[in-house]
C-alpha cells in the first residue's frame, strides 16, 4: 500500500508566499500519512500563461535551484516524496515547464520537461516554454516507481502508454486548467468531464492508478476547476476534489492490484506492436 497526497490550492502573485503555502500543505499531507505528495502545475505563481508578457520570464528558476532546495529539506525532514512542478530557466532564452521529483531522503531524483505545449486563448504556453527534450520519464522513489506527465500531456494516450511501458506504477499529472468565465455552463461541464474521462481512460488502458492534481480559484478571466482525482486501473474514482475549495487529501493505493487488473484485462499482452508504425506520422494521407 502507498499513501498518495494531493494538494489542490489557490495561488497569489507572490512566489515566496506560494512556496511557503505549498510547504504548509505538504506538511498537512504528511501529517495525514502521505508518502508521495504531488503539487499542482506551476504552483509558485499565478498561471501566467494567460498573457504573453516578457516580464513573466523573471518567474523562472534553475532546476535544481532555490525551490527544489527548499522542498528537498522538507522532503528529508518529513520522509516523503515530493513532486514539484516549476518554471525552469535552462539558460538565457530557453525555458521549460518542468516537474522535479524529490525522494524521501531529500535527494533530487531528476526532472521531466513537459512534452506537449498548448497554444490556445488563455493558454499561451508556446510563448514561454520550449518543448521537453528529455523524453518520457519514470522515477524510482522510496515508495513506488512513478511516472510524471504535465497538464496538456493529459490528452495524449501515447504519452501515458510510453510512461506505463517504462514500468511506472502510478501516473501523476500536475495540471492547471479551468473554465473561462465567458463560456456557458454546459460547455464548462463538458470540458471538465472530457478532461477527467481521458485520464481515467489512461488508467484503464494501462492498468495503473492515475493521480491528477489541479489548481483552484479565480485568476483573471479563468476559474480553475479543481476537481483533482485518483482513478484505479479500471477507471473508478477513488477520490474527487471539489471545484471551488482548497483540499489536501491522502489516498491509499494498492499497487498489488495492478497485476490483477492487467491479468484479467491483458491489454499489454495483446498489443500488436508490429502494426503501430503509422502512429509516428503526423497524418495518414497520400502525401506521406
Amino acid at each position: 500500500m502507498v499513501k498518495v497526497g494531493l494538494v489542490q490550492m489557490s495561488c497569489t502573485k507572490e512566489p515566496k508566499e506560494n512556496l511557503q503555502k505549498a510547504i504548509g500543505k505538504v506538511r498537512e499531507a504528511a501529517a495525514k500519512g502521505a508518502q508521495i505528495i504531488c503539487l499542482q502545475e506551476l504552483f509558485t505563481s499565478l498561471y501566467f500563461c494567460d498573457v504573453e508578457d516578457y516580464e513573466n520570464f523573471k518567474l523562472a528558476e534553475p532546476i535544481p535551484g532555490p525551490s527544489t532546495e527548499a522542498l528537498s529539506a522538507v522532503a528529508a525532514e518529513l520522509g516523503v516524496v515530493i513532486i514539484a512542478s516549476l518554471f525552469e530557466k535552462r539558460t538565457n532564452g530557453i525555458y521549460h515547464n518542468t516537474t522535479a521529483v524529490l525522494d524521501a531522503d531529500g535527494k533530487y531524483l531528476g526532472k521531466y520537461r513537459k512534452m506537449h505545449i498548448p497554444d490556445d486563448p488563455g493558454y499561451y504556453e508556446k510563448f514561454y516554454f520550449t518543448p521537453g527534450d528529455l523524453g518520457y520519464k519514470v522515477f524510482q522513489t522510496k515508495f513506488a516507481r512513478i511516472g510524471v506527465l504535465i497538464c496538456w500531456d493529459q490528452w495524449y494516450p501515447e504519452a501515458a502508454r510510453i510512461t506505463a511501458l517504462m514500468d511506472a506504477e502510478i501516473l501523476f499529472y500536475p495540471t492547471a486548467i479551468g473554465w473561462a468565465s465567458s463560456q456557458e455552463v454546459d460547455t464548462n461541464t463538458e470540458q471538465y468531464n472530457a478532461w477527467q474521462t481521458i485520464q481515467r481512460s489512461h488508467a484503464v488502458a494501462n492498468g495503473i492508478h492515475v493521480v491528477s492534481v489541479n489548481r483552484v480559484g479565480d485568476e483573471g478571466p479563468m476559474k480553475f476547476w479543481g476537481g483533482s482525482f485518483v482513478a484505479n486501473p479500471f477507471g473508478k474514482l477513488l477520490y474527487k476534489a471539489s471545484h471551488d475549495q482548497e483540499e489536501v487529501h491522502v489516498q491509499d493505493i494498492d499497487l498489488n492490484k495492478t497485476d490483477s487488473y492487467r491479468t484479467h484485462w491483458p491489454f499489454l499482452r495483446d498489443r500488436r506492436i508490429d502494426s503501430y508504425q503509422p502512429i509516428t506520422k503526423r497524418f495518414i494521407d497520400e502525401e506521406n
